[in-house]
């Protein structure tokens, strides 16, 4: 693309949504221009916004790095360069272990990974491929170790990003120079590049 299709506005106007985008600043280190452009209609971003603040609420061992991670595999699976950097950063400011950024696309053999968050990894991938992928035998896997209450906020990750993934990718969303830059350091082995998100 040569432009955005709708271009973010350069600062939130909006007093309530300044409030809920403080969230961002601590999972990102600042707003991101998918919710700059969304808030050309605010009830959408401020939707958007509670949802994500509910999905990625911690409450216990699907932990915030893991959320993330499982975002990212999401997002590569739908090839959304603008979510793989953001997901990543993410990771990696709720404390993912560098080993793990470094070698998510070995998870299913690698010794950082557990076998649990192998399952949700399969997952995240089947559940993110057009048609969906989610078999018996992967829904099988994914309850030997998460109860249902983990595979709601399982799916509600992966379901977000199929949002995400969607938006950014039909806006050709721009991509901050931070993201740029989380992307550069762990993605680029695996041939990331910020591709249409990038307008310089």
């Amino acid at each position: 693309m040569k432009t955005p299709l709708v271009k973010p506005l350069p600062t939130v106007g909006n007093t309530e949504l300044e409030e809920l985008v403080k969230f961002f600043n601590e999972t990102l280190g600042f707003c991101p221009n998918s919710v700059l452009t969304m808030q050309r209609r605010p009830h959408i971003a401020k939707a958007f916004v509670n949802l994500n603040m509910a999905v990625m609420k911690n409450e216990g061992r699907v932990s915030s790095a893991l959320k993330r991670l499982i975002g990212y595999l999401s997002s590569y699976t739908a090839g959304c360069r603008y979510c793989q950097a953001h997901t990543i950063r993410a990771a990696k400011r709720y404390g993912s272990e560098v080993d793990k950024l470094q070698n998510i696309w070995e998870y299913k053999k690698h010794h950082s990974f557990t076998d649990a968050e192998r399952a949700a990894f399969d997952f995240a991938i089947a559940a993110s491929a057009i048609p969906n992928a989610v078999s018996d035998e992967v829904a099988d896997n994914l309850r030997k170790h998460w109860d249902e209450g983990e595979i709601v906020e399982i799916l509600g990750v992966i379901s977000l990003f199929g949002y995400l993934n969607r938006w950014n990718d039909s806006m050709g969303t721009p991509l901050e120079k931070e993201a740029i830059a989380s992307g550069k350091t762990y993605l680029a082995k695996r041939g990331w590049s910020a591709g249409k998100h990038s307008y310089e």
